[in-house]
This record gives structure tokens, sequence and C-alpha cells, in this order.
């Protein structure tokens, strides 16, 4: 993978399962990469014309939750570190005001 990423952005995912007679509960680091032409997930690519925004709530010591309003939803993402940094470069991106 080649692309040039302008930003990451660390967020996790907490995955539950059951093994036997009980329930695991894990947590799994994951990232959100942006180039200028998509944002990616492990799961996900949206590319920049479907974004329109993306916002942050923080839910105290733990984090908060990152949303990615898209044209297809909003999808959310639960970080541990302030995303500041990855708004405001996904907010200086010229397709993001258009």
């Amino acid at each position: 993978m080649n692309k040039p990423w302008l930003a990451v952005q660390p967020y996790y995912k907490v995955v539950r399962r059951v093994e036997a007679t009980e329930q695991i509960v894990q947590e799994e680091d994951r990232e959100l990469l942006m180039s200028p032409q998509c944002i990616e997930s492990q799961n996900r690519t949206f590319n920049m014309k479907d974004v329109f925004d993306i916002s942050y709530r923080n839910l105290g010591a733990s984090g908060g939750m990152l949303y990615l309003h898209t044209r297809f939803g909003v999808y959310s993402y639960l970080v541990r570190e302030d995303p500041s940094p990855f708004i405001k470069e996904f907010k200086e991106l010229p397709t993001a005001s258009e």
C-alpha cells in the first residue's frame, strides 16, 4: 500500500465472542487512514466526495466517539486520543468545503 497518508487516527473496536461457557471481551486497536482521495478503516473505504463532515464527542477520561458523516450514514469510531489533528486535516482538504 503506497498511498500518501495525510493523517492517521487510532481507534479501537470492542469485540465480544462466546467460547465454551464464557463471554470474552477484547479491544482491537485499529487505524483510520486519510489520503487526499479517501478515508479507510479496517473494513470500509469512504471516497472523500462521500464524506460530508467529521465530528467528535468527548466521553470523559476513556476518550470519545469520532463520527464520520457520510452519504451512506454516520459511522462511529471509539477513540482514546484527541482526534483534533485528524479532523483539522480533513477540514483543510479542498473537497471538505464543497
